[in-house]
């Protein structure tokens, strides 16, 4: 009888080798395209969310980048600002600028 292995392997979890989800264009210096579009804050709603309407007419929700949250930038109404934008989803934004 050969020896028993007491060694087993994990079942059940993930693989840890594979990526899961779509995967990210990216441009030639490897970095992910983000569309940067400039707007003017209409509304200020709750948890640090603006609605931002751009100058085509469109309104996108948008959140502060965690650099404006941590030099306390404050924004209002009518403030101009500039925005990332995922390729994936034009209805939602990050604001990485105030322009005034």
């Amino acid at each position: 009888m050969p020896p028993r292995n007491n060694k087993r392997r994990r079942s059940g979890g993930r693989n840890r080798n594979r990526s899961f989800g779509p995967k990210k264009k990216v441009d030639q210096d490897g970095e992910e395209k983000a569309v940067e579009v400039e707007g003017e804050i209409s509304s200020v709603l709750a948890g640090t969310m603006f609605r931002v309407k751009l100058a085509s007419g469109h309104e996108v929700l948008a959140h502060i980048s965690g650099k404006m949250r941590k030099r306390f930038i404050r924004l209002v109404v009518g403030d101009r600002v500039k925005m990332e934008m995922s390729p994936y989803d034009l209805t939602k934004a990050r604001i990485v600028f105030r322009l005034g």
